[in-house]
């Protein structure tokens, strides 16, 4: 193998692994909220499901923690603390919404 061929492999792989690593810190949440994205959206506006961009969602959450479990919302709920609910909340209330309640 030509050396030149691997080191500029070994350059782009490089290149691909610190364009992976985030300059900052993520906003706390927007790793928890990741997991709202499957149905709505990875901007919190899917189609086909509720808007959950731009609104304060922590209170809903936590009802759908706390009651008999009615659907898949319920389920998801239950798997995150209190404190991460808080966080996923926070976050998505960050996100532009369209201005629909």
């Amino acid at each position: 193998m030509d050396i030149s061929i691997l080191t500029r492999a070994v350059l782009a792989g490089t290149a691909l692994l610190v364009a992976a690593v985030p300059t900052s810190a993520a906003e706390p949440g927007r790793l928890l909220a990741s997991q709202c994205a499957q149905c709505h959206g990875t901007n919190g506006a899917g189609p086909g499901f509720e808007e959950i961009a731009g609104k304060d969602l922590f209170n809903d959450l936590i009802d759908m923690k706390y009651r008999p479990i009615e659907g898949i919302m319920d389920r998801q709920a239950r798997g995150y603390t209190d404190e991460q609910l808080r966080l996923i909340a926070d976050y998505l209330s960050t996100l532009p919404g369209n201005g629909d309640d």
